[in-house]
C-alpha cells in the first residue's frame, strides 16, 4: 500500500512538472513573440524576370501592412531607412494605420521615400480601426466581410491626399502610367477585396505593349483579382494582407492567410498559376493590434529587382 501510495505521488509530481515547463515554455514563446520577433524588421530581396532582354534592372521597394500606431518610433525609422535602398519606385499596398491618429506616424516613416515616384492601394485598417476577435475565427472558410463588424473611423483621405500631394499614383479602382528609373510603367490596382470594394471591371482591359512593364496591385491577394489582372497581362502583381501567416510552424508554414490565396503562397515570390505573371506576397511590417505577436514570421519589407526575363 505504501509502494502505491509512494507511485502515486510520484506520477502526481511528474505530471505536475511537465504541466510547470509546459507552461514555461508557452509563456517565454509568448514573450519572444511579442517582444522580440515582431520588432525584427527584415528587408527580403527578389530578382523578378519581367523586363525586356537587354533591360537595366529596375528597383520596386514593395511596404505593406504597417499597422501604424502614433508611438511606433522603431518601426517608422526602420520605414525611414529603406530610402537608402535608392528604390526607383516604391510600391504600398494598404493597411498603413492602426490608430486615427496615426497619419503622423505613417508620413513620419515614408517621408524620406515620398520624393520618389510611388503609388498606392489601401486595406480596410486604412478605412476603420481594429476590432478585438477570436483567433480562431481565421481557421473558419474564409468569406468576403463587408458586413463585419467595423472599428473606429480613421483618417483614410487625410492619408490619400497626403500620398497624392507628394505624386504617387491613388491606384484604388485606377489605372495610370508613370516613369520611374528611367522607364515607363503601366500600375493598375484596385481598393480592398477583403471588404468588397474593389471594382476591377472599372478598370480592366489588356495591358499596354508600349510600356517597359506592367505591374497590379491589391491589398488582399484574392485569386479571382489575381487571375483578372495576370489575363489582362499585367507583368508583376503585388499584395499584402495576410501577415504572412503572422504565427508560422517550422516545417509547415502558414496555418492561415484570412483569404482565398492557399497557405503555401502566404508570402514570398511566386508564378501565379496559369499565367506568365509573377505574384509577390509581402508578409507587411506590422500587426493588429490586438494580436501583437509574430513567430516564424519576422515583419519585412522587399525589395524586389527587376531584370531581364
Amino acid at each position: 500500500m505504501v509502494a502505491q501510495t509512494t507511485l502515486g505521488g510520484m506520477r502526481k509530481r511528474t505530471l505536475l512538472g511537465l504541466a510547470a515547463g509546459t507552461a514555461a515554455a508557452g509563456a517565454a514563446t509568448l514573450a519572444y513573440a511579442s517582444l522580440i520577433e515582431r520588432n525584427m524588421f527584415t528587408l527580403r530581396r527578389y530578382d523578378v524576370p519581367v523586363l525586356g532582354l537587354d533591360a537595366e534592372p529596375l528597383r520596386v521597394l514593395h511596404i505593406s501592412d504597417l499597422h501604424m500606431m502614433p508611438d511606433q518610433r522603431r518601426k517608422q525609422d526602420w520605414v525611414a531607412s529603406l530610402a537608402g535602398t535608392d528604390p526607383d519606385l516604391v510600391v504600398v499596398t494598404g493597411d498603413n494605420m492602426a490608430h486615427p491618429d496615426a497619419v503622423p506616424g505613417v508620413l513620419r516613416a515614408l517621408q524620406p521615400l515620398l520624393d520618389r515616384p510611388g503609388a498606392f492601394v489601401f486595406g480596410s485598417n486604412d478605412y476603420t480601426g481594429p476590432v478585438l476577435k477570436n483567433p480562431f475565427g481565421y481557421f473558419r472558410r474564409h468569406e468576403r466581410t463587408a458586413g463585419r463588424r467595423h472599428g473606429v473611423e480613421l483618417p483614410s483621405e487625410d492619408l490619400r491626399e497626403l500620398l497624392v500631394s507628394c505624386g504617387w499614383a491613388d491606384l484604388n479602382n485606377a489605372r495610370t502610367t508613370l516613369k520611374a528609373g528611367g522607364r515607363l510603367i503601366e500600375l493598375v490596382g484596385v481598393d480592398d477585396p477583403h471588404i468588397e470594394r474593389d471594382d476591377y471591371s472599372s478598370v480592366a482591359g489588356g495591358a499596354s505593349a508600349d510600356v517597359d512593364v506592367r505591374l497590379g496591385l491589391t491589398h488582399s491577394p484574392e485569386p479571382f483579382v489575381l487571375d483578372a489582372m495576370a489575363a489582362d497581362g499585367f507583368d508583376l502583381l503585388l499584395a499584402g494582407h495576410t501577415h504572412g501567416g503572422q504565427v508560422r510552424v517550422p516545417f509547415v508554414g502558414a496555418l492561415v492567410t484570412n483569404c482565398d490565396l492557399p497557405r503555401s503562397m502566404a508570402r514570398g515570390l511566386f508564378r501565379w498559376p496559369g499565367s506568365d505573371a509573377w505574384l509577390h506576397v509581402s508578409a507587411g511590417l506590422g500587426t493588429h493590434p490586438t494580436a501583437p505577436v509574430r513567430f516564424a514570421c519576422p515583419p519585412e519589407a522587399s525589395l524586389l529587382t527587376l531584370i531581364p526575363r
